[in-house]
């Protein structure tokens, strides 16, 4: 097609090839990351962060939504992120400018695409490196002005927008400029109701100005409710300014249009039934290359009171200003403090990579929270936790409780609970972790995720301690955390194990206050129950393997205590029997069950949602029962050959693989079973107990399941069979169904049973030995892994197992398993690179190969041999009966379009008269089989492989990618450990470091699509990255980033051996290193050049090169330790744990 010169009335439009360029540059005292003409790039999703309960979710091109605490105490409306995008012109900010020359008057709206090719002009985005202000700004180089907004948080005055307005020319220009912003709702929308019913929410909106202080206020003329009641609307949102010159005010949009014709507008003091506004309008003489600035200042939730103290201030504190910008300031250094505190400061010579471990940490604690203070302890807190745990234990301690200083350690708490005989009490004082800032990951490009950021009380404004997060995602984000604060690993082990279900599952959520299941609600296409079946393997695995490497033998002492509970789900997985007739519909919801421990926690607290036993009490078990009840549970689904069966209604760490669940095997979590049982295999053999208790029932699935894989090991010596495979499944199978029907009906007896240490080794021997092989069998002719393969029940006999093709999950769970030596996992990788799932645009993986979907017009034939197969279709179609199928004009036959899967087809087969049903009972199978045929359902994995985004078709999945990532630094770690080949380490290590800046952030803007300094969930093809921030990824780059550094502990004590740190990290020129002590103090450290810092438990970390190797440590008494080799003793290791304040500060010497 030719291009056309296109004109805008008698000039010609002005559209130039601006290139996208991406550089950090200093502004004031901080860090930000420049995006230059960020208008050429797709509009992108950005999270603007704060230190308290700000949130604000906001495009490249301007559209935002923004509030405090929750979705519904918005300042502008709630909506998912395209509609936010597509909104800018109507909502958020808004600038128009006449810009007075000579006798013309010219006009221009910065950051609107009205205007389109009229002006000369440039966009610019900045975002901080602290990720808690952003900067967009358009360059008019025709007009000679400059405009900027910058966005801020202040904790005590809510949103501040800061415009300027800078004249670039050598001549004084003269303006007239309105700006402000758009669409503000009136406080108490819900953000559902605002979706729903927003022309009803116009008409009761009530926006005011205060005329003397200019102060908008945007209230509901009374509380939406269609109750025959009155309810006053007595909160409101608000907005003002300050800075600006003998303004106008307006505080809707109806007059900007007028504005822009040049017409007079006139000020605007009380606006009914339209949406709120607030604007500003004033005449502006700038002098030459100078500038004129102003602000504007909004917050949510504002009542009689609050709204007087404002006015008072912009009356009476001639300040106010500079008290606003020393409360911006103050918020970011209280964001730095957050973020210093789980070890988020580094400073090397790679300040992308500086940035990015600050955004990968703050992040992690946004989602997963931050301890309060080191391990400190307030009382209140603590007693109120109880209050609300178990309200009988909280009266049986409360003199105990009371006795207790107002300040106290975690050590304080371990020491309560190891003196007290109550295991209740012990229980919940290991579980107490004092965690604040955190949410669930929810925001308008995660609309089925609801957060709420609890960080200060409603009532006194006290500061909340609170955390809340979906299972696996809390989980994820504690274990980067632990590393920061080893001390509470033992509460986040007790947490998740407390939260586990004696059939080897977990909830869906986890919450300070307890932990919550999903329920079936009628009219919500998402709402559905199951178990995902990874979750309870491979996080847990994490947290166990960092105990023992931190603090040896610790799990042992709690082979045998009583102090772990079961969680009461009431979920009811069905019977084997029952599963293999139809694997897709295995649990029910028990509604009495679920109102049972309704009441029970109204009366007792988060402990009513826990198992009883028959006498009625909480069932108690130790650490061996739980860890046994959770592998016992993934060995009754083995299938050999095959993995672990998908039947409990939930996927894996894939939610889009939703359709594999029934027919589904995981080889994912075989091979993370494989290393768990390494561990678990390591840990008791190592243990001086030559027996272990375990429930009764628990004993005998255990004695069954050990039975069943010895007397049939002799098939590991072969090729399985179809049989074989049944005759594993049924055994295993039918002895986890026993155990749990048992309990479900009877509630466990609470009588124990010795299995000796000898049988347990035995039968983690065998299940590894089932496991290597059903591995071993599943390696494809490319060097890759099969990852989730398709069981068959072919009939009583027999069970067989099909494969689909690669994917990316399987790689990393075989690179992690264990059971790979280096060179094989080398062989992995490099078959990974040369597979289909590289994707060469991004240097990165996809999660599957990318496949073209059939046209809709290739859809849904039916070839004529098939029809002609049937009678029964014959006979339809000579009827004209058009319930099942009908023919075309051009004679192509086609299914009913109402089947969309095979279970519709067979409702209406069912509905056929009487005439066809001889036939039907003859055909029924040959047509449900032609269907299948035609649409391969079988082998339908879910969303994954019919949509284009998230985890769907071409995209890349970037917490996958990191996992990734320490899959193979694991390897490299392990090839240097092993003595290796030079060239396997090498080559090992081009894979990681590939597979490192894949992730992106030495990527320009352009090609990432976004800051690339920022993590964000996914990439699909064609678009840029997707869902910002609170991503898994976060915790695997930290993870990554801290072994790359080259910090381990092993057998207690601390190791430095950065073997993987690059030397272009280390710093070329002397620079200062500003951090946060473990007392919440600034400090500054001189580094020299060639040295690279970090903090560990927020100790700095000084690797100086040096032609020698060694260490020195610095006291806090001015002492010091030199040691002439890398690793720090158990004496000192421990005070660094325990955050104890006695070490300073320490420095590797790294000799290159």
């Amino acid at each position: 097609m030719t291009k056309n010169t296109i004109f805008l009335g008698k000039n010609e439009a002005y559209h130039p090839s601006l290139e996208v360029k991406g550089e950090q540059v200093h502004i004031g005292n901080e860090i930000y990351y420049k995006i230059s003409n960020s208008n050429k790039m797709r509009p992108f999703f950005i999270s603007l962060v704060s230190n308290s309960n700000h949130w604000m979710f906001v495009s490249s091109n301007g559209g935002l939504s923004a509030g405090r605490k929750n979705a519904d105490n918005s300042f502008f409306p709630y909506y998912t992120d395209d509609k936010i995008t597509e909104s800018s012109e109507i909502t958020g900010s808004k600038t128009i400018v006449q810009v007075h020359k000579g006798d013309k008057t010219f006009l221009w709206e910065p950051f609107s695409d009205k205007y389109q090719g009229v002006y000369a002009i440039k966009r610019n985005l900045y975002k901080n490196n602290y990720g808690n202000k952003i900067i967009f700004e358009e360059i008019n180089e025709d007009l000679g002005l400059s405009f900027q907004y910058q966005w801020n948080t202040s904790n005590q005055y809510g949103f501040v927008k800061k415009s300027t307005l800078q004249n670039t020319t050598a001549s004084q220009v003269s303006v007239t400029i309105l700006d402000g912003i758009q669409n503000i709702l009136p406080y108490g929308i819900a953000s559902d109701f605002q979706n729903s019913t927003s022309n009803l929410v116009d008409a009761y909106k009530k926006c005011e100005l205060e005329k003397e202080t200019g102060l908008g206020i945007f209230a509901l003329s009374a509380v939406i409710v269609d109750k025959a009641e009155p309810s006053e609307a007595l909160k409101a949102n608000t907005v003002w300014s300050l800075g600006v010159q003998n303004p106008t005010y307006l505080i809707s949009s109806l007059q900007l249009n007028t504005f822009r014709k040049g017409e007079e507008i006139f000020q605007e003091e009380d606006i009914k039934a339209e949406k709120g506004a607030y604007f500003t309008v004033q005449n502006l003489n700038i002098a030459p290359n100078q500038k004129e600035e102003w602000m504007l200042i909004a917050n949510v939730n504002q009542n009689i009171i609050s709204i007087e103290e404002v006015k008072d201030q912009i009356k009476n504190n001639p300040n106010l200003s500079q008290t606003i910008e020393y409360s911006i300031e103050a918020g970011t250094e209280k964001l730095v403090k957050l973020v210093a505190a789980s070890d988020g400061l580094q400073l090397g010579e790679n300040q992308p990579r500086n940035t990015r471990h600050f955004a990968n940490t703050l992040f992690n604690i946004m989602r997963g929270g931050i301890f309060d203070h080191n391990y400190q302890i307030e009382k209140e807190d603590f007693i109120n936790y109880f209050s609300k745990a178990n309200k009988e234990v909280y009266a049986s301690k409360k003199n105990l409780l009371a006795d207790l200083p107002e300040l106290f350690s975690v050590k304080t708490i371990k020491k309560l609970a190891t003196l007290d005989n109550d295991q209740d009490f012990k229980r919940l004082c290991f579980e107490y972790l004092p965690l604040k800032f955190s949410r669930r990951h929810g925001d308008p490009s995660r609309p089925w995720n609801k957060f709420s950021i609890n960080t200060r009380s409603e009532i006194d404004g006290s500061k909340i301690l609170d955390y809340e997060g979906n299972w696996r995602d809390i989980f994820q984000n504690w274990e980067a955390l632990a590393h920061s604060y080893p001390e509470f690993i033992e509460g986040m082990i007790h947490k998740f194990l407390n939260a586990t279900t004696f059939d080897g599952y977990n909830p869906y959520r986890v919450t300070k206050g307890g932990f919550d299941w999903e329920v079936i609600e009628e009219h919500d296409p998402w709402s559905y129950i199951g178990y995902w079946g990874d979750h309870q393997i491979v996080y847990l695995l994490k947290f166990l393997e960092f105990i023992e490497n931190y603090y040896p033998d610790q799990l042992a002492k709690n082979f045998t205590e009583e102090l772990f509970v079961y969680a009461n789900v009431p979920y009811k997985i069905k019977s084997y029997q029952e599963t293999l007739s139809n694997p897709k519909d295995t649990i029910d919801f028990d509604y009495g069950l679920n109102e049972k421990i309704d009441k029970r926690r109204a009366k007792l607290g988060a402990d009513g949602a826990l198992l009883r036993d028959q006498q009625k009490n909480i069932y108690k078990v130790n650490l061996i029962e739980k860890l046994l009840a959770t592998v016992l549970a993934k060995v009754s689904n083995f299938i050999p050959e095959g993995g672990i069966w998908m039947n409990t209604q939930r996927p894996e760490w894939n939610d889009a693989n939703n359709a594999l669940v029934g027919n589904g095997v995981s080889m994912v979590t075989l091979c993370y079973l494989q290393r768990f049982l390494n561990f678990f295999e390591g840990v008791v053999a190592k243990s001086t107990l030559d027996t272990v208790t375990i429930s009764e029932e628990l004993g005998e699935f255990f004695n069954t399941t050990l039975s069943t894989l010895n007397d049939h090991q002799e098939m590991l010596s072969r090729k399985v069979s179809n049989a074989d495979r049944k005759t594993i499944l049924d055994g295993v199978g039918e002895a986890g169904s026993t155990f749990r029907n048992l309990i479900y009906t009877n509630g466990f007896k609470n009588k124990k049973v010795a299995i000796a240490k000898a049988d347990l080794l035995a039968f983690f021997e065998i299940t590894k030995k089932y496991a290597a092989h059903t591995i071993e069998a599943n390696k494809r002719s490319d060097k890759l892994y099969h990852a989730y393969n398709l069981m068959t029940v072919e009939n009583d006999q027999e069970v067989s197992i099909s494969y689909l093709p690669e994917m990316l999950e399987g790689q990393v769970s075989v690179l992690s398993s264990g059971y790979l030596s280096p060179k094989e996992a080398l062989a992995v990788l490099d078959g990974l690179k040369a597979s289909a799932l590289f994707r060469e645009d991004q240097y990165s993986y996809i999660l599957y190969p990318n496949k073209e979907l059939p046209r809709f017009t290739d859809k849904n034939i039916i070839p004529s041999k098939a029809v002609n197969s049937s009678e029964l279709l014959q006979q339809l179609l000579a009827d004209e009966n058009t319930q099942i199928l009908e023919k075309d004009i051009t004679g192509e036959y086609h299914f009913n379009a109402n089947f969309n899967n095979a279970a519709r087809l067979k409702e209406t087969l069912d509905t056929l008269s009487d005439e066809y049903q001889p036939l039907l009972k003859k055909e029924e199978k040959l047509i449900l089989d032609i269907y299948e045929a035609m649409f391969d359902h079988k082998s339908f994995t879910g969303r994954s492989g019919t949509f284009f985004g998230y985890e769907g078709l071409g995209s890349i999945y970037w917490h996958m990618v990191s996992k990734l990532l320490v899959a193979a630094q694991e390897n490299c770690l392990l090839a240097i450990k092993t003595n290796e080949s030079e060239e396997v380490i090498g080559r090992l290590l081009e894979h990681y470091y590939e597979i490192n800046e894949g992730i992106g952030v030495h990527k320009s803007p352009e090609l990432y699509g976004a800051f690339p300094t920022d993590p964000y969930s996914h990439t699909p093809a064609g678009k840029g990255a997707q869902q910002p921030g609170m991503t898994g990824q976060v915790k695997e780059d930290i993870l990554a980033r801290f072994y790359e550094i080259g910090v381990f502990v092993k057998e207690g004590t601390i190791h430095f051996s950065p073997r993987l740190l690059r030397n272009e990290e280390f710093l070329s020129r002397s620079k200062d290193f500003v951090y946060i002590d473990i007392h919440g103090d600034k400090k500054t450290l001189i580094l020299e050049s060639e040295a690279f810092c970090f903090t560990y438990c927020q100790i700095p970390v000084i690797y100086q090169k040096s032609d020698k190797k060694g260490m020195k440590v610095f006291f806090e008494d001015d002492s010091n330790t030199e040691f002439d080799h890398l690793v720090l003793d158990s004496a000192i290791s421990k005070k660094i744990f325990e955050r104890s304040g006695d070490v300073k500060k320490i420095i590797v010497f790294i000799n290159r």
